[in-house]
């Protein structure tokens, strides 16, 4: 098989089965609305266990074939990547980390595939030691929102792997100014996990910038607080001037 039939097999699948009830019912968590078909959850994951199915699906071939997946757009197509690449944990490796990472210069436009694929895909190169945390450097400052927001998602679960939260705080410091609003949802989400687990050095954390970064931040960070607490880390009236 090549990566034009198996992208050909992929999109005419799509096609087949687009259910506009299901777009609707999604458009909600998506502020430009759903970019997908609206294909029901049981029929894709069919699809994906018959295309694993074929002897000749390897991680070569959907590698070469993302790149035909995502530049269509739509939801689903782009899940196929993401959905079939985590099938071949065993086969990762540096490439594999760079073509995935080339995705994000190139193709990944929502929350919810930057989310997939940090809570999924970059566990596996954590876990494997094929990347550090430090190998995200870059992103930090990176053009795509989404590609700045994947790094506090991917570190989310990196939480279970340490004792010590302040190399990770440090980390994402140079981030606690972005502009954008989704770079702060994944910041706060990370914040927040981070909170549940050891709260005083979050909370340190959280201290330093509670007159600067955004308050959306915050909001997230905050969230499983007592009304109390959450009190320490409101904007002090003085700082005037910042922007919110």
């Amino acid at each position: 098989m090549t990566s034009l039939q198996l992208f050909n097999e992929i999109h005419s699948f799509c096609i087949a089965n687009a259910d506009e009830a299901i777009v609707k019912k999604y458009s909600r968590y998506f502020k430009d609305g759903f970019p997908g078909y609206g294909i029901d959850h049981e029929k894709y994951e069919e699809k994906v266990k018959t295309i694993l199915s074929d002897p000749g699906t390897t991680l070569t071939l959907i590698l070469e074939t993302a790149p035909l997946l995502l530049k269509t757009g739509k939801y689903e197509e782009t899940n196929f990547a993401i959905r079939l690449a985590l099938a071949f944990p065993k086969q990762f490796n540096r490439d594999t980390f760079l073509a995935i990472e080339n995705w994000f210069e190139t193709s990944i436009g929502n929350w919810a595939h930057t989310d997939y694929i940090s809570s999924e895909l970059m566990q596996i190169f954590f876990k494997k030691g094929i990347i550090q945390y430090t190998d995200l450097t870059s992103w930090r400052t990176a053009a795509n929102k989404f590609k700045r927001r994947a790094v506090p998602v991917s570190l989310i679960k990196q939480l279970k792997t340490t004792p010590d939260f302040n190399p990770f705080f440090t980390f994402i410091n140079p981030m606690m100014m972005d502009p954008e609003r989704e770079v702060h949802q994944g910041l706060g989400w990370f914040l927040r996990e981070a909170w549940k687990k050891q709260p005083e050095p979050t909370e340190s954390f959280l201290l330093k910038w509670k007159n600067t970064a955004a308050r959306l931040i915050f909001q997230y960070a905050t969230e499983k607080m007592t009304g109390e607490q959450k009190q320490r880390f409101k904007r002090e009236k003085q700082a005037t001037g910042i922007r919110h």
